[in-house]
């Protein structure tokens, strides 16, 4: 499966410099939050290929209208051809707002997803907004990642761990790919291809 991956910021290559058949090499396109919805229904309209997204925290008004045409991955484990994807969308709290979670929120949430977790024996890729604690991430409030999100890697060895929200263009040192374990973590700023 070849999977294109996408945050925080329109591809300009998939986008402002889209060709006809462009996308037609991937079979299903992950969006890990911070896009425009219009971004997201060119995308899965342009593609003809599923599209599973996660909110990020600037994506407040997806609960009242979500992109169309997109399915909705945040706060469930959905299977796709036979691979287990599990979403959680949203960033560390740091001001009010729908898609922001404290470290014991956003366990809770994983919490309730443990029977899907039991019932599919685990997941292939986890799909979030936010990055891992410690993992590529930054130690002020905005750009904190979730420790729950690490216990996730370490208990469960998904092959993939895909993010955004860690923008490449903030320093030189920040990574599209790491190796975490036996978990690929893939920073999906802007586009990055996956090969599943």
């Amino acid at each position: 499966m070849r999977i294109l991956a996408v945050a925080d910021v329109p591809s300009r290559y998939y986008y402002d410099y889209y060709t006809p058949g462009k996308l037609s090499e991937f079979d299903l396109i992950l969006a890990c939050g911070d896009l425009r919805r219009e971004y997201l229904e060119f995308l899965v309209t342009m593609s003809n290929r599923p599209l599973f997204y996660v909110p990020g925290n600037h994506d407040d008004s997806f609960s009242e209208a979500p992109p169309e045409g997109c399915v909705c991955l945040d706060g469930t484990l959905a299977v796709h051809n036979g691979v287990r994807f599990l979403g959680l969308g949203g960033s560390y709290r740091y001001r009010e707002g729908a898609n922001m979670y404290t470290e014991r929120e956003m366990e809770r949430r994983i919490l309730r997803l443990r029977p899907a977790i039991r019932r599919h024996d685990g997941f292939d890729i986890l799909v979030t907004h936010a990055p891992a604690r410690h993992i590529n991430d930054f130690d002020t409030l905005p750009h904190r990642g979730f420790e729950c999100f690490t216990e996730l890697l370490d208990r469960y060895h998904p092959a993939y761990f895909v993010h955004g929200h860690i923008h490449r263009n903030y320093g030189v040192n920040v990574p599209q790919r790491t190796q975490y374990g036996d978990t690929v973590i893939v920073n999906a700023y802007e586009h990055c291809r996956i090969d599943l």
